[in-house]
């Protein structure tokens, strides 16, 4: 493989300059904006996965930066890698920390998302349109799994963020058919949407550690 290899896989994307993707390349920021919320609301709250989750999601505006600019094989790795590092890092915090599962259980449900993954990515096929997004769809059914066995206000959250990232994955999935009626595509939005939905997911889960300290502080006082 030639990891110097050019892509062009966006609308917006016309030559291959660095600056070919201004609008794709600069709506990375909402990536950096999301990562310092939920540093900032992570500090002095003794919670190191929320904070490695807003590390990862300035790494994933960066990769995404490096992607709609450089535009190679090596950028696009820098790109998806990070994606999938706070999926797995989502996943193992949710299950030990919101559902109170215990360590061995949460590493196996963590790596279940890999065959889950495999199995679930046949699904795509059925919906031509999402074709190009197929590889975000077992993403999404993953979140709606956990949904599922939530209850309650984080079974709440859950759906909210499955309702996001389903709307998300919508606007990449538009992207390049949309071209003649929209030249700067609808991949930005992807972007947007993305860092939104990600900083949702790292925010519920301080808001629910938080308020559940909270309640065992007060059970004890």
């Amino acid at each position: 493989m030639d990891w110097s290899e050019q892509i062009d896989a966006y609308c917006e994307r016309l030559g291959p300059g660095f600056w070919a993707e201004p609008v794709n390349a600069i709506t990375n920021l909402a990536f950096l904006i999301a990562a310092f919320v939920v540093w900032r609301r992570a500090q002095g709250k003794g919670l190191p996965l929320a904070e490695a989750m807003a590390i990862v999601l300035a790494a994933i505006g960066i990769g995404s930066f490096l992607f709609h600019t450089f535009a190679t094989r090596w950028a696009g790795a820098m790109d998806t890698a990070p994606i999938l590092v706070f999926i797995l890092l989502f996943s193992f915090a949710a299950t030990r920390d919101l559902f109170r599962q215990p360590l061995l259980t949460t590493a196996i449900v963590t790596l279940l998302f890999f065959p889950f993954t495999a199995l679930a990515y046949p699904i795509a096929n059925i919906a031509p349109f999402l074709a190009n997004s197929a590889g975000y769809i077992p993403v999404l059914l993953w979140i709606g799994l956990f949904a599922i066995m939530a209850s309650g206000q984080l079974s709440w959250d859950f759906w909210t963020g499955f309702a996001l990232f389903a709307l998300s994955v919508t606007f990449r999935s538009l992207d390049m058919k949309v071209c003649s009626q929209v030249p700067i595509g609808t991949h930005f939005m992807w972007h947007i949407l993305n860092a939104l939905v990600l900083g949702w997911f790292a925010t519920f889960y301080i808001r629910h550690m938080t308020r559940a300290r909270l309640a065992g502080d007060t059970a004890r006082g």
